[in-house]
């Protein structure tokens, strides 16, 4: 009888994150013969649990992790990764992100500490009906998809999260350390999308405020 492990290797799983379901499609039978092929793996030290019914292949087998944005979704499906990972991400700020960050729709904060990747956090905000994924973009991480927030979306998440009130540009550029290229980059049609998204007017005279200096600043220039 073939290991799991064995399986996953001639399927080309080896760098997924994997599920119960996926097991229940590639080898069939019984539940119970499912968990015992899945916790053999584990404890031979071939599989790697991430969270309860949520694997990934030992290093032994692969020769990367995951993605940790991937992993970020399968974590917590129904989120987007988001705030300081995105802006790290897309090189909108300098420093190193040690946190994968994400907006969840639900209404608590989430952690999960998962061995070989850190801190998962996920955050609930205040997001009106229907525009919980504007400026989020689903994308293939070395093979797997997840959905990332655009580096603006990931800006303005993060002045919600915070609740920061518009202190102008200078402050923006200074406090976060912002790329003033990549922020000169936001068009029109990047700030429209955006105007319906947030409940609380804070966040919503934040995005009226930079989309002013924005344009103030293009005036001048």
């Amino acid at each position: 009888m073939q290991t799991l492990t064995q399986v996953l290797l001639e399927q080309g799983w080896d760098k997924r994150v994997l599920d119960d379901t996926q097991f229940a499609r590639l080898v069939g039978g019984t539940d119970a013969r499912r968990y015992g092929l899945v916790n053999r793996a584990l404890q031979a030290g071939e599989l790697l649990r991430l969270k309860r019914g949520l694997y990934v292949m030992s290093p032994r087998f692969r020769q990367s992790l995951p993605h940790p944005f991937v992993v970020a979704q399968a974590l917590l499906p129904a989120s987007y990764v988001s705030f300081e990972a995105v802006l790290a991400h897309h090189g909108w700020i300098p420093e190193a992100v040690y946190a994968t960050t994400s907006v969840t729709p639900g209404r608590k904060s989430i952690r999960h500490d998962v061995p070989g990747y850190g801190q998962f956090v996920f955050h609930p905000l205040a997001l009106a009906s229907g525009y919980f994924l504007s400026g989020v973009q689903r994308v293939e991480l070395a093979g797997q998809h997840c959905l990332l927030a655009s580096p603006l979306r990931a800006l303005l998440d993060l002045a919600c999260l915070r609740k920061w009130e518009w202190q102008g540009l200078p402050a923006l550029l200074d406090g976060l350390r912002l790329d003033e290229d990549e922020l000169c980059s936001v068009t029109h049609a990047d700030i429209v999308q955006l105007q319906p998204v947030y409940k609380h007017q804070r966040a919503r005279d934040y995005l009226d405020a930079l989309a002013g200096a924005l344009s103030s600043g293009r005036e001048a220039a």
